[in-house]
């Protein structure tokens, strides 16, 4: 498959690197280091670069319904409000104004942000994703991208999971489906190539 990617039409998505996620990452000092690197090596080839959090208003956690056993359970968090630090983007990754930066409600980086209307607005076609957890907002994030057309890039090492076999799975078997997967270090060949 062809490996050159146009960096005016693509974009570097940054999923839920938030405080209060990677702390549950074993050796997160590392891929946050990586990801940095990441960034910086997708701005100076001209890509855009995205963040995704994951942070709820008192309104909209009241709102979850029983049924969304995902975040039903989450609703009295207040680890997950808004304004909590805990659902900032971590210090070593901070957005720079030009970013995009899109808060949700749920897993996917869709469904509940106008993510899909400002990289339409931008000219964006591919997205190269990372994030926590490969079995929550990466596994949605493909899907809904997927079916919006959009050209999928996955970086395995950047991406993680609470389990490594789920990760394991989803890397070799269902992401390759919708997606090339890449790791950190094949990220500067693939800009690169352009």
């Amino acid at each position: 498959m062809n490996q050159k990617v146009d960096p005016k039409r693509a974009m570097l998505l940054v999923m839920d690197y938030q405080n209060g996620i990677v702390n549950r990452i074993p050796n997160v000092e590392a891929m946050i280091a990586r990801m940095a690197k990441a960034i910086a090596q997708a701005r100076r080839a001209g890509l855009a670069v995205g963040y995704v959090r994951v942070a709820l208003t008192d309104d909209e956690a009241a709102a979850v319904p029983p049924a969304n056993t995902s975040f039903s359970s989450l609703k009295d968090n207040r680890a997950l409000r808004a304004d909590a630090p805990e659902t900032y983007i971590v210090d070593q990754l901070q957005p720079q104004p030009d970013d995009i930066v899109v808060r949700k409600r749920r897993i996917g980086a869709f469904s509940t942000t106008d993510l899909h209307k400002q990289l339409q607005a931008r000219g964006i076609t591919t997205l190269i994703l990372a994030g926590f957890s490969t079995s929550g907002v990466v596994l949605s994030t493909v899907r809904d991208a997927a079916d919006k057309d959009y050209r999928l890039f996955v970086i395995e090492d950047l991406t993680a999971d609470g389990d490594p076999e789920v990760h394991a799975t989803l890397m070799q078997k269902v992401f390759p489906r919708q997606a090339q997967v890449i790791t950190a270090d094949t990220l500067a060949g693939l800009l690169h190539a352009a």
